[in-house]
């Protein structure tokens, strides 16, 4: 990874896996990092974390907590209106969402599906509101948090809020491609108005805690679940790895605007250039996927 000094990187969802390991990288880097977070203890112990981490290679971190619940657009709204003005943002990772899926549907406190609410509909929100700070600032990159998942489910593109046909496994699945998606249009947008900014696409592979180094207040697991994900050795890796490939796609010169980055060998493995799920990278499915967030959240999102 290039040096950061001087630049200024947003990861929400910074306290606890893959946004962690991506949030200590930038900052080891030399970035300013915020961790965008809902809830500030666990927070404040991530920021403590990668401090210690930084320290240990001989870098002083910078870091600050902004509390982001993308659940709720009033959350929502007031962090993009401490970002907005800003005199530069130079890395916007959109990581923070429900990983895990309630088994039967639930709404936001705006009454969108709950995942995909948090997933997508808040970063959406976020993005919009912080363009003035990124169209400030030449070589901005924003990076969606994809994943696997999304070539695994189909898209109902009549029922994106899941009101007919909810399951957990594709309120996850459907929240995945809807991001891909919206990242891959940004991008087409920004091409579109001529800006020196860019949106890239990546996923982590399958990253899982029990593979994880132990950090003191961001990944404790327990030893059952050590031992468990230690029997999927061969085919998962650690999140510190599944952070390899979106800490790629945000520093990488080579990881132009539009591009799709993943493990080498999709589960695991170095970060390489990938080929996007069908659903995700078609342009007219895109431009309904915009249109629908856009009328979901009340916000016009201009480029």
């Amino acid at each position: 990874m290039t040096g950061q000094q001087g630049g200024t990187a947003v990861v929400t969802g910074a306290n606890s896996g893959i946004g962690f390991f991506t949030a200590a990288a930038l900052a080891s880097a030399g970035a300013h990092v915020v961790l965008a977070c809902r809830n500030a203890e666990r927070a404040d112990a991530a920021a403590r974390a990668i401090h210690a981490r930084s320290a240990a290679d001989g870098v002083a971190a910078s870091t600050e907590v902004l509390l982001l619940d993308t659940s709720s657009r009033a959350s929502v709204a007031a962090a993009a209106s401490q970002l907005a003005d800003r005199d530069r943002l130079d890395i916007v990772v959109a990581n923070a969402g429900a990983v895990h899926p309630p088994r039967h549907r639930e709404v936001t406190v705006d009454g969108d599906e709950l995942v995909l609410g948090t997933n997508v509909l808040g970063h959406f929100a976020l993005l919009a509101g912080i363009m003035p700070a990124l169209r400030r600032t030449p070589g901005a990159r924003v990076v969606s948090l994809g994943s696997m998942a999304t070539r695994l489910s189909t898209l109902l593109l009549d029922d994106l809020q899941l009101e007919h046909a909810y399951t957990p496994w594709r309120a996850y699945a459907q929240s995945k491609i809807l991001l891909e998606s919206f990242g891959f249009e940004l991008d087409r947008r920004m091409r579109a108005a001529e800006l020196a900014t860019c949106s890239v696409v990546a996923h982590p592979g399958y990253s899982i805690s029990g593979r994880t180094p132990r950090v003191p207040g961001v990944n404790e697991p327990t030893r059952g679940t050590v031992f468990v994900d230690s029997l999927q050795a061969p085919f998962t890796q650690s999140k510190q790895s599944g952070a390899r490939p979106v800490i790629a796609a945000a520093t990488r010169q080579d990881a132009v605007g539009g591009s799709y980055w993943g493990p080498r060998w999709r589960v695991k493995g170095e970060p390489a250039r990938q080929d996007p799920s069908r659903a995700s990278s078609d342009p007219g499915i895109a431009r309904r996927v915009w249109e629908f967030a856009e009328a979901a959240t009340g916000i016009s999102f201009e480029v």
